[in-house]
């Protein structure tokens, strides 16, 4: 053989070595893939670990709409998974859906009134007031049994939530642009109607039915307030103005 024909056939050689080192590398990277896969499967079935606690077990399921401060018609149906931090707050993670892959919309800090009044002023304007929700049959919890349901739907009608939408259009592919400060619906004519009646229909509840009940059982009037007229409004929960009290129900 001459060094021509040699040449010609280490390098035939090289080459059947090259490619069955990629297919050896090959193997093992898809190995590694399904491994990382069967790890991740099986870390996520047991999620009741230490390290899971604080997303393993909220205590409430509420679904309510949102609308934001600086613009009422962006309104968006939220899912709300909230647990109990103590007896004056709650805090939720909120997704556009209850789809296995919904998407993670932001957060919200629900805090008792007493704990609103001591804010500082400029804080105030960040924290909206849950009260026409509530009465208006807007906030549902169809997973609570309905006697249960009345009693915690009592306790959120003068609690104040502060929420912020770090994914603020859910129909893009990635979150863009700044957090959305977001706010409550507040008197009647402001909701998407359309909106309302598709979440009534899924959910199998009825928003006027929710509405007649709370009232007849907590005794008042359905608030009527204005949408805020600037970032800076401060939030009220029965009036628009003049005392900022309840209205009970003519005997």
């Amino acid at each position: 053989m001459d060094e021509r024909a040699r040449e010609s056939s280490r390098a035939i050689i090289k080459r059947r070595e090259a490619i069955r080192m990629m297919g050896t590398a090959a193997t093992g990277l898809a190995a590694g893939c399904a491994a990382s896969q069967a790890y991740s499967a099986e870390d996520a079935h047991r999620g009741q670990g230490k390290n899971m606690e604080p997303v393993s077990k909220p205590q409430h399921y509420i679904c309510g709409f949102h609308v934001a401060k600086a613009n009422p018609g962006f309104q968006i149906e939220t899912q709300h998974y909230c647990s109990m931090l103590n007896e004056d707050i709650h805090q939720c993670l909120l997704y556009d859906s209850t789809e296995k892959n919904a998407k993670l919309l932001g957060v919200e800090y629900i805090i008792s009134d007493k704990l609103y009044r001591q804010l500082p002023k400029k804080e105030k304007k960040y924290w909206h007031a849950h009260t026409y929700e509530v009465l208006a049959g807007l906030l549902a919890a169809p997973n609570t049994p309905p006697e249960d349901e009345q009693e915690f739907m009592r306790a959120l009608i003068t609690t104040w939530g502060k929420t912020w939408h770090t994914w603020p259009d859910p129909k893009t592919d990635v979150p863009l642009g700044e957090p959305l400060l977001i706010w409550s619906l507040t008197g009647d004519g402001q909701a998407d109607e359309e909106m309302i009646a598709r979440r009534d229909r899924r959910l199998g509840v009825s928003t006027q039915e929710l509405r007649k009940r709370r009232t007849k059982a907590y005794g008042y009037q359905v608030p009527q307030i204005d949408q805020p007229e600037s970032l800076d409004a401060v939030g009220r929960q029965w009036t628009d103005d003049g005392p900022d009290e309840p209205r009970t129900l003519p005997e």
